[in-house]
């Protein structure tokens, strides 16, 4: 499942993200979500989150 939905993500869910420095490469970052960026419904290139640890990206991979 990817990220594009925003009803899909939740605080808790263990998610892999791309961040901004890696938009290039692809290369996921894993974590758990501690907070919803994107307040829009849905967004082509994946809803942005802050992970526990404070990273911010948007998810490209929902794992839970």
């Amino acid at each position: 499942m990817d990220g594009q939905y925003r009803k899909d993500i939740y605080p808790g869910l263990e998610v892999g993200i791309i961040l901004k420095k890696d938009q290039r490469s692809g290369k996921i970052t894993y974590g758990i979500v501690k907070d919803i960026l994107t307040s829009a419904a849905y967004h082509s290139r994946g809803i942005k989150v802050r992970l526990e640890d404070g990273q911010i990206g948007r998810v490209a991979v929902i794992e839970g």
